[in-house]
């Protein structure tokens, strides 16, 4: 009888049943559970998915679809052109909402896969996808489509092609992270503060793999891609560097930014698993991490850039998916039979929060009681009422007086929605994009302008200004519209044609 070696069994290269390895040293991703949890995530989204209507800023994408062009003052083109496609279809918002859910489901996906290519197996990779798909900042995102739901489809592919290339040193690899960096340049420009954090991260811990000529291919890539947009953002004296910006200033610059990082911990994050980061930051910085400390160190001068810039607190979140994934790997090795239980839990607690604050669960008057902590899902409520209101005050205007609105979800509101109440009339507004759209021929003799407008200002460009009737909700409900006055008004005798008024009307914000 052959005797065997008991240190030869223990370092023996045949891979346990239970941990498949695939080719080049990367664990095969569950893929029955990960689907099953996309699966029970989209299931909840689309319960929901229409249960109020239109959010503001979708009606601007499909309006600046419209308009196709490489570029916009506040975004660049890829997400309006999808805006465009999906609103052309039956359904009237449901399609939009599907590619929202179909960008959370891609989110999930990925963090199982990017949990595999940091060394995780069959239950960290479940951990690392309910972490994402229970998370809110990601819950919420994917409330209505637009570009920050799109943006974390991105980053988080972009994490994972990274790893991938590091790993397999392939041209190919990093020519597919280089391919998909480019398009999410053209989906929302946050995406290059991932590359900048990205590009940190290699230098400091992986900077043998700029040897080879991967790397530099996929940014030569990226940029090729993004080239139109750029090219346009140039000729329009960088419109999205002043709206960046704008909004930083909006929100009190650096100090400002500052001061909302316990929001991206707290109630982005959701309390539970503000653990599970923890635990990815320990896995990262750790002998069995050191591979990946790329990736604690990506996220981390993104945290920073973003901070220091003024930019908005959530724009960050996506790049936290890298500590869901590396703290999912920790739990895995360091297995215990409290982590088993407390691990669900903490995930089915998390998703409960954001369920209640992400998604229009509650109905409108408990969404409005929760507008302080989020108030897109009230902003997705009412628009019906609102062009109700407008028709009827617009009804025995003559034919050709065009509505003036505040901002860009009210003008895309009444163009989307109008026409079925019979309100067919021309609709301008000077807000970001639209003020690219004007100035219309002609004089400005009869003009309903709706929205936050304070009656002062509008006395600089008409001299006469009724209100004809204030704009609201039901009593107890709040939206962005009537959390201030918010009017219907009626101009005549102009100061000017269109075009002198229209300096004056335009604004960024």
């Amino acid at each position: 009888m052959t005797e065997i070696d008991p240190a030869a069994a223990q370092y023996s290269p045949v891979p346990s049943p239970r941990f498949e390895q695939r080719p080049y040293g990367r664990p095969a991703v569950a893929w029955r559970p990960v689907l099953g949890v996309a699966a029970v995530t989209a299931m909840v989204h689309l319960l929901v998915a229409t249960r109020f209507g239109w959010h503001r800023d979708e009606f601007y994408y499909v309006i600046s679809g419209r308009h196709l062009d490489w570029g916009y003052v506040d975004q660049p083109p890829l997400v309006p052109l999808l805006a465009r496609l999906a609103a052309d279809l039956p359904g009237g918002v449901l399609p939009l909402r599907l590619l929202a859910i179909a960008a959370e489901i891609g989110c999930v996906l990925l963090a199982s896969v990017l949990t595999a290519e940091l060394g995780g197996h069959r239950r960290a990779q479940i951990l690392a996808a309910a972490a994402v798909a229970a998370c809110p900042v990601f819950v919420s995102a994917a409330l209505f489509f637009g570009t920050t739901v799109v943006d974390q489809l991105v980053w988080v592919a972009v994490l994972v092609l990274t790893a991938r290339a590091l790993r397999r040193c392939s041209t190919r690899a990093w020519l597919a992270a280089g391919t998909v960096a480019g398009l999410g340049l053209q989906a929302k420009d946050t995406l290059a503060v991932l590359l900048v954090g990205i590009a940190v991260g290699v230098l400091l811990f992986r900077r043998d793999a700029l040897r080879s000529r991967g790397p530099w291919l996929a940014c030569g890539a990226a940029v090729v891609i993004a080239a139109p947009n750029i090219i346009w953002d140039m000729r329009h004296q960088w419109a999205n560097l002043r709206m960046a910006r704008e909004l930083a200033e909006q929100q009190g610059g650096a100090l400002g930014a500052l001061t909302h990082v316990p929001v991206l911990l707290v109630v982005l994050a959701g309390p539970p698993l503000i653990v599970l980061w923890y635990a990815g930051v320990r896995q990262l910085i750790s002998r069995a991490g050191s591979e990946h400390r790329w990736l604690l160190a990506a996220t981390v001068t993104v945290v920073l850039l973003f901070t220091v810039s003024g930019g908005r607190v959530y724009y960050a979140a996506p790049a936290l998916a890298a500590l869901f994934a590396a703290g999912a790997v920790r739990v895995e090795t360091a297995a215990t039979a409290r982590g088993r239980f407390g691990w669900p839990a903490a995930v089915a607690t998390t998703a409960i929060i954001a369920l209640v604050i992400g998604l229009p669960v509650l109905g409108p008057r408990a969404s409005t009681e929760l507008r302080p902590i989020n108030a897109q899902p009230m902003e997705t409520y009412g628009w019906p009422r609102f062009v109700d209101q407008i028709a009827r005050a617009a009804a025995p205007l003559p034919a050709d007086a065009p509505i003036f609105a505040s901002n860009y979800g009210e003008a895309g509101a009444v163009t989307i929605l109008g026409p079925a109440r019979g309100l067919h009339r021309q609709v301008l507004s000077g807000h970001n994009n639209y003020l690219l759209w004007g100035p219309p021929p002609g004089t400005p003799d009869t003009v309903l302008c709706v929205g936050q407008w304070d009656i002062t200002y509008l006395h600089r460009f008409w001299s006469n200004v009724t209100e004809i009737a204030p704009i609201t909700l039901p009593t107890g409900l709040t939206d962005q519209e009537t959390a201030q006055h918010a009017a219907i008004y009626l101009c005549t005798q102009p100061h000017g044609t269109w075009a002198q008024l229209w300096p004056g009307l335009r604004h960024l914000d």
